[in-house]
């Protein structure tokens, strides 16, 4: 595979998503919400006790409604409940639509006008187009895009199937 970086995956940042152990392996995920590899390696990532750091790779041309539920992700961090919101898309594929994402709200017990005013701000539209930037000038490509140690990792996915099925 040909190497398709113009600019190194950035560090950890302030602002970043970030779960897992301190001790545990850290991991860059560049992902989409509406991505079923991306729904698999997340469980995988969180059996497997990685430090995990979400970033966004919504793509329109990949899968629809990409983009829209990033900046649902990001209007729900806003309100301090991004990897409960990030666990629920990823378990329930099948209700992407704005009715659902509504219903998770809800459910997490937050403000759903202020989701609504939040996802279409400028700063949240922003903070998706300067995730997918970053993620293409690093070399990714498709989702998940994994990286550890600065490095796009295509082998990952597959490795912590038989880690987490071994």
């Amino acid at each position: 595979m040909s190497d398709l970086r113009s600019a190194p995956v950035p560090p950890l940042r302030p602002g970043d998503h970030v779960r897992g152990p301190q001790d545990g392996m850290l991991v860059l995920f560049y992902g989409d919400f509406a991505c079923p590899r991306c729904a698999v390696a997340a469980l995988r990532l969180r059996h497997a006790g990685a430090r995990v750091v979400f970033r966004h790779f919504a793509l329109r041309a990949k899968h629809e409604r990409a983009v829209a539920l990033a900046h649902a992700a990001e209007a729900v961090a806003r309100q301090g409940a991004f990897w409960a919101f990030h666990d629920a898309l990823y378990a329930d594929q099948g209700r992407l639509d704005d009715p659902h994402l509504w219903e998770r709200c809800r459910a997490l017990g937050l403000d759903v006008d202020r989701f609504q005013v939040d996802r279409r701000d400028a700063g949240v539209v922003e903070r998706v187009r300067g995730d997918v930037r970053e993620a293409l000038r690093a070399g990714a490509t498709t989702t998940p895009a994994l990286f550890v140690d600065g490095r796009l990792d295509p082998g990952l996915h597959g490795r912590l199937a038989g880690a987490v099925q071994g």
